[in-house]
């Protein structure tokens, strides 16, 4: 390793200067190296060569970023294990992508409302005070404001909201005991 550390140190800094021989001849011996890295840290051999390109255009990018007076080998491969990580973020992320053209009349319409949600609903609702009722329906289901409906109610808009979240705790209460009755009876 320091054999190819001393040679790819050496080729390096003469590119940096400007010798563009001394660049060829680094990334014709670095890029075989990089291609066993990268397939060896991804376990395929599909999209090596992808990777081994975006390894090279960073190591070309960044190239000036390279100390001198520090190890070539580990800076060159600290890049290829970047760049194959971010490719299998990339490919994980585009693999839980699924096209959902064909599946678009299978899907239920977001605009409608489940019967027996709605009537649910509406038998909580009916077990609760009609003010109460009335918040509940203009602020969660119309998406009315709480400053609006306390301007119609007569009310501030801090009332509103503690009758609304009042409301909605005795709501969650019914419905618990909705659920315990029915738990009983099975």
């Amino acid at each position: 390793m320091t054999d190819r550390n001393d040679r790819w140190g050496d080729l390096l800094r003469r590119a940096n200067r400007g010798e563009a021989s001394a660049y060829a001849q680094f990334l014709t011996e670095a890029a075989p190296v990089i291609r066993t890295v990268v397939r060896g840290r991804s376990g395929r051999e599909e999209g090596t060569e992808d990777v081994v390109q975006e390894v090279l255009l960073a190591i070309h990018a960044k190239r000036h970023t390279w100390r001198d007076t520090d190890p070539v080998t580990p800076w060159v491969y600290a890049i290829a294990r970047y760049k194959t990580a971010d490719a299998f973020r990339r490919d994980r992320r585009s693999a839980q992508q699924v096209p959902i053209e064909d599946l678009a009349e299978r899907l239920p319409d977001e605009g409608q409302v489940d019967p027996t949600v709605a009537r649910d609903l509406a038998r909580l609702l009916g077990q609760i005070d009609e003010r109460s009722a009335r918040i509940v329906r203009a602020v969660a289901l119309d998406g009315e404001s709480a400053g609006d409906v306390g301007g119609r109610l007569g009310m501030s808009e801090g009332a509103v909201r503690v009758a609304y979240h009042r409301a909605l705790t005795r709501l969650r209460q019914l419905a618990a005991a909705d659920q315990e009755k029915e738990h009983v009876t099975k």
